[in-house]
């Protein structure tokens, strides 16, 4: 199986899966915060169905970023993933300003509903669904670069941290109806997280679309690594680009002028073969050769 397509069926069954675990989760909070009265719990329940806008995004826009390089996107389409992990960005920021506002309005009324025991059950079952969503989608992110993928793990992890304020607000209501009041301020704080990892996310996504580089302590890294090679005289104009979680490299390598053509290249190849293996994410390396500029002479291998 070619390796775009391997990684895009890797991506859709990690994203299928917490899917159908989100809407299962979602309209479980959503009754049981509906039935219990309970404002940040009916919260944490749209939060998950956030959660499920943003594996429809990815199922839609996997199929077009993991398509092989063409003669019109010689790079290939990995940008596309960016441009899909900010919509999901976006529709986190919007869901927390809905969830805000709403909290908000409950907080200004005189009185707030008796909370029900029930409650209870529904950021328990979150911490625990969302936790092992958040573990498996991270680690398929990692496995296979996939920024989107990370972006939806952290969608996950927040639906599972935003439960922690959630669960302490209704033990609080429920032990004394005067702390009810802490149902909607724990829902303001679930925003408040929320609208904090959707600016992260955005973020990163707005670096890679601006060809944003490694960074200067890398740089400093590889041009020492490629210094200690056999034969290299030095190098400069270190450039790196970003895209789709993965890196390209272009640089200039000095080497002795009086070599041959075939021996220019061959430490070319060493060396994008070593950069290579030292740093997996950089994934091809354009070395552009030039005649030393000291005094002509062949470092000992």
């Amino acid at each position: 199986m070619h390796a775009d397509m391997k990684t895009r069926k890797n991506i859709e069954k990690i994203t299928w899966i917490g899917l159908l675990a989100n809407v299962a989760l979602a309209v479980i909070k959503l009754v049981i915060g509906w039935i219990g009265n309970s404002q940040a719990v009916v919260a944490d329940a749209l939060h998950s169905f956030s959660d499920t806008a943003s594996d429809l995004v990815i199922l839609f826009g996997v199929r077009y970023w993991t398509a092989p390089p063409d003669d019109c996107h010689p790079f290939g389409h990995q940008k596309i993933e960016s441009f899909v992990t900010i919509v999901m960005g976006m529709i986190l920021l919007g869901v927390a300003a809905g969830i805000g506002y709403n909290a908000v309005v409950c907080l200004m009324q005189p009185s707030h509903p008796q909370l029900s025991a029930v409650v209870l059950a529904a950021p328990l079952l979150s911490l625990v669904v969302k936790e092992i969503l958040y573990r498996i989608t991270f680690a398929a992110g990692v496995a296979n670069r996939s920024s989107s993928l990370k972006a939806n793990a952290w969608h996950h992890r927040t639906d599972a941290l935003s439960s922690i304020p959630v669960l302490v607000a209704v033990t609080a209501g429920l032990i004394s109806p005067k702390l009810a009041f802490l149902d909607p301020v724990a829902a303001i704080l679930v925003s408040v997280f929320i609208i904090k990892v959707g600016i992260d996310i955005l973020g990163d996504s707005l670096a890679e679309l601006t060809d944003k580089g490694m960074s200067r302590k890398d740089r400093a890294n590889i041009q020492t690594l490629i210094q200690g090679i056999a034969h290299v005289q030095g190098a400069h104009r270190i450039r790196s680009r970003k895209i789709g979680g993965a890196f390209y490299l272009d640089l200039h390598l000095e080497v002795d002028g009086r070599m041959s053509v075939r021996q220019g290249h061959d430490i070319a190849e060493t060396v994008k073969q070593t950069l290579m293996v030292r740093y997996p994410k950089i994934i091809d390396v354009m070395v552009h050769l030039e005649p030393s500029k000291e005094k002509p002479g062949i470092k000992p291998g």
